[in-house]
């Protein structure tokens, strides 16, 4: 889906920069054009690490992208934030560009995508119930040139409706509660350039960070109302990407209004989310930590390292590790009470001609399943179906991807997944749980320049659950389809 402004942002400030007579007058113009009613407090601190370059988010996540074809394009979710979404490519009218080659740059430079999708989704759940639902929508954007070389605006408008809704297969979440269509204006943001590497974004946009990202595994993703500042300081050999703000607001995947932070994640009352965080590149080697804070709600540390290096005979590897720590905070308006746990996982990957084998482990820690009201999830074990993050829960995961198109088959990517998932009767209550899950999947981006920007895919899981008392499966089908178009 198309996207405003983010994390992925480039960008390039310090402290004295930030206070320069160039971004006072930024900040005089964004109150002009702004109404949020937002501050900017946002503090970065410079890392001095190295990190690997960036490529594709996970393909769980963010579904415009294939199946990826090398280990290079295979990212983590930290390399993720720093790393904007695809767009598209060839204009279907050129001409509406030349008729405004002589207008201001507000015109003349602006962009306006749309992006169509089609989903189907059939689920078989444990419960013996079965959701289902046929939806077509997607999203149209507009983003301005820029404004003195200072300000630019835009927006993305986004909208779901039914095709096939059966009135009690409800739960699909492509639709809303009800199997009801849905429109949003889900983007409506400001940015202004502080320089050429140094951003300040405010408004309404979309993120890609850990765990606060949109999550756009369904018809249209989750947006988020408040302001960041990112930037970018080094080059092509070494480089520090960073980002910091406050998120207020979020508007969930299949809803039509955007509610606290905290509201979304299950407490009472009104909190938002300072977050703040780097990414450090030199070569195959990258590192980066990101910290997430709201007040009496939550804090949640993340942090990864990723090494990617070339092999003998064309292939190469990759290894990846990520933590993750949350507790409470303050007066536990979350839960009421005290909690803590954590994540450990570990990523390790292969490739060579088109083919790459991927294997993960991770393990929760034991105090609380993980919070995650903003995102996805980010642990390396996560699959189509389950999260793997229940309190003191295992996993692990391989996965076998692979580029048809080195064997003639242009434009297809599949893959084939297992994981499995433990917990003891300890840490799950009276009861162990074990978890299966096997995916399937199947893209096909056409090759023909007509077709440019279209995706289709086919996934299919199946889900095998196994307490000591009891037993269930779940059958996941999803069709999909993308195509994302530039109009000028």
């Amino acid at each position: 889906m198309l996207t405003g402004p983010g994390l992925c942002e480039p960008g390039d400030l310090d402290g004295r920069r930030m206070y320069s007579g160039l971004a006072l007058r930024a900040w005089a113009a964004v109150r002009r054009v702004c109404h949020s009613g937002l501050i900017v407090a946002a503090a970065v601190a410079l890392i001095l690490l190295m990190t690997g370059r960036q490529g594709r988010a996970q393909e769980e996540i963010r579904q415009e992208y294939p199946t990826p074809s090398t280990v290079d394009q295979s990212t983590t979710p930290i390399q993720s934030t720093f790393t904007a979404p695809p767009q598209p490519e060839t204009p279907l009218f050129p001409e509406l560009r030349d008729r405004l080659r002589d207008a201001p740059a507000f015109l003349r430079d602006a962009k306006v995508d749309v992006g169509l999708r089609s989903y189907y989704l059939e689920e078989d759940k444990l419960d013996n119930t079965k959701s289902e639902a046929w939806a077509l929508g997607g999203a149209i954007s507009f983003q301005s040139g820029w404004i003195g070389d200072l300000l630019s605006v835009g927006g993305v408008y986004y909208t779901s409706q039914p095709l096939y809704a059966p009135s009690g297969r409800d739960g699909t979440n492509l639709l809303q509660p009800g199997q009801r269509g849905y429109s949003a204006l889900g983007q409506i943001y400001a940015r202004v350039k502080a320089d050429e590497q140094t951003f300040l974004n405010l408004g309404r946009s979309a993120y890609d960070t850990p765990f606060i990202n949109r999550n756009d595994s369904r018809m249209t993703p989750n947006t988020f109302e408040g302001y960041t500042l990112t930037g970018t300081a080094g080059d092509d050999r070494a480089s520090v990407r960073y980002g910091a703000g406050y998120i207020d607001k979020i508007k969930l995947r299949n809803s039509e209004e955007f509610i606290s932070m905290s509201r979304a994640a299950g407490a009472g009352v009104d909190r938002g989310v300072g977050v703040a965080g780097a990414l450090v590149t030199a070569g195959g080697l990258s590192a980066g930590a990101i910290d997430y804070y709201s007040s009496d709600i939550v804090n949640i540390a993340y942090g990864e390292a990723k090494y990617t290096a070339p092999l003998p005979a064309g292939s190469e590897g990759a290894l990846a590790l990520q933590y993750a720590d949350e507790r409470n905070v303050g007066g536990n308006l979350l839960t009421g009470a005290p909690f803590s746990t954590n994540l450990v996982g570990v990523k390790i990957e292969g490739g060579r001609a088109g083919a790459i084998l991927t294997w993960a482990y991770t393990i929760m820690g034991s105090g609380a399943n993980l919070v995650k009201p903003w995102s996805g999830s980010p642990n390396y074990t996560s699959s189509m179906v389950q999260n793997f993050n229940r309190a003191g829960e295992q996993a692990v995961l391989a996965k076998l991807s692979y580029d048809l198109s080195r064997i003639g088959v242009d434009g297809v990517t599949t893959y084939a997944l297992l994981a499995y998932g433990w917990t003891s009767a300890t840490t799950a209550g009276p009861q162990p749980i074990r978890e299966t899950e096997a995916d399937l999947d199947l893209q096909w981006q056409p090759p023909w320049e007509v077709f440019k920007g279209l995706s289709v895919r086919a996934r299919y899981g199946y889900v095998d659950v196994d307490q000591t008392t009891s037993h269930g499966v779940i059958h996941d089908m999803r069709l999909i389809m993308n195509y994302n178009l530039a109009v000028f």
